[in-house]
């Protein structure tokens, strides 16, 4: 989202007004899109360790997982269907020029969430139908179709960065080739870097969630094991999401050269360009303030030598620059909390490694309570990156946005109406999911025999589980 597009004296640009729409939904959605691939996973999971161990603690805790998981399931849909009809709405140049390349992924994502939503109606309504065994085994579609809608959809995010299978004459899309332009050079980095953020996503919310509700003292086995598996999922995702980040960095050094350098704030084209840590661009001086340098670490980090030399935004006009300032800000942002989570993921590892089991120390829950919040900021920052660092073509090189936005009349009405429309929302889900955690845990859900140990009684004698 540009921020320098000018508005107009009746409101904002149509092109501003639109980006910002795309955004704010986009936004909104991935929170739930992340939760949705990742917390069928850590049902899954949970009901394994039930199989495995009989502690009927875990059979609870996919249970409750799960209402929280159909409530995030439906708002989910309706999100995700708004954001389809808005590529048509507020981009139908784009959608009229390119639906026939990049409608086969989307087509394919319908069909993972048909076969999610069927599995999750058999999941939901199976606990006392199924036998343990196969009502576990349902799960694992949901799961899989989950990270399977990820993949189709962030392939074609992908292609729009590294647009490939097809021909361009007159405007006119000829020679299309879906599958090869699914399976494009970004497609690869881009999808396994988003998975691990999903999953990085869910544990640490999870998490995040069950230790806050342990620093007020609901310190039993029932939130101390929910908060180990999501911080378990959290940890081991953590330096994966390195991993993956880099091969992503490498493709773009490859396929977006002006993406790399508005990230890293690289002005002038050089060999041994430093990396950066911090910093602040000056878009008229052309040269990052105040950063440090660590001289042919960029160089080293994109293309495997530290005398590699690192294209720089100087070598395009400036029309074609991407916005520095908030690409090389979200970037920073995205690391710097990255490396915040492989730190506490290695503090989690040191601790069971030298004490066999978690620190239950203040301080290590406040940071796990941190945890939840700053990954989603930091997967929303990686999006700003991706989406900002593309500017100012939708497709690179190929469409700018400028050309793609509607010429329709009132888009920042629409953008006004669908912030009030997904306020409501939000407090709406999370109202739900808050009268869900207050709820009692159900005698069916508990061991039998002996009470639950993971209820605790408030002063006015009634039973709630965090």
């Amino acid at each position: 989202m540009d921020l320098s597009i000018a508005t107009s004296a009746a409101g904002l640009a149509p092109l501003l007004a639109a980006r910002l729409q795309m955004a704010f939904t986009l936004g909104f959605h991935i929170i739930l899109a992340c939760l949705g691939v990742g917390l069928p996973l850590l049902l899954v999971f949970a009901e394994w360790r039930f199989l495995r161990t009989g502690d009927e603690l875990y059979r609870t805790l996919a249970r409750r997982w799960s209402r929280a998981f159909a409530v995030l399931f439906a708002v989910g849909a309706v999100s995700g269907t708004v954001l389809s009809f808005e590529m048509g709405l507020l981009w139908p140049r784009f959608m009229g020029t390119f639906g026939s390349i990049i409608g086969l992924p989307f087509t394919l994502e319908g069909f993972a969430f048909f076969l999610e939503g069927i599995f999750v109606g058999i999941y939901l309504y199976s606990w006392n139908r199924l036998s343990p065994r196969a009502h576990w085994a349902s799960s694992i579609p949901i799961a899989l179709a989950g990270a399977m809608s990820a993949w189709f959809v962030v392939t074609a995010n992908a292609w729009m960065n590294t647009p490939q299978g097809f021909r361009l004459v007159e405007g006119v899309v000829v020679d299309a080739q879906p599958l090869r332009a699914m399976l494009n050079r970004a497609a690869g980095s881009q999808s396994a870097h988003m998975l691990a953020a999903a999953y990085l996503v869910s544990g640490s919310l999870i998490a995040s969630v069950y230790a806050f509700e342990r620093l007020r003292g609901r310190d039993t086995a029932y939130h101390r094991k929910a908060m180990a598996l999501g911080l378990a999922m959290a940890a081991v995702t953590a330096p994966l999401q390195f991993i993956a980040g880099d091969w992503a960095a490498r493709v773009v050094a490859e396929t977006q050269p002006m993406k790399l350098a508005a990230m890293e704030g690289q002005f002038r084209t050089e060999a041994r360009a430093p990396l950066r840590i911090g910093g602040i661009p000056d878009e008229e001086a052309e040269r990052t303030r105040f950063a440090i340098e660590i001289p042919g670490g960029l160089s080293w980090l994109a293309y495997r030598s530290t005398d590699a030399v690192v294209r720089g935004l100087e070598d395009v006009p400036r029309a074609d620059r991407p916005p520095v300032a908030v690409t090389h800000m979200a970037f920073q942002i995205m690391v710097a909390l990255g490396s915040a989570f492989a730190a506490l993921a290695a503090w989690a590892a040191f601790s069971l490694i030298r004490r066999r089991r978690l620190p239950d120390g203040r301080l290590f829950l406040l940071a796990v309570v941190a945890s939840g919040p700053l990954s989603v900021i930091a997967m929303e920052s990686g999006w700003v990156v991706t989406e900002v660092g593309r500017q100012p073509w939708i497709v690179q090189g190929v469409m700018r946005t400028s050309e793609a936005v509607t010429a329709a009349p009132g888009v920042r009405w629409l953008l006004a109406a669908t912030i009030a429309v997904y306020a409501i929302l939000a407090a709406g889900t999370i109202l739900v999911l808050r009268l869900l955690s207050r709820s009692p845990l159900s005698p069916a859900m508990t061991p039998p025999g002996r009470p639950p140990r993971d209820r605790q009684t408030d002063s006015r004698g009634s039973d709630h589980a965090g």
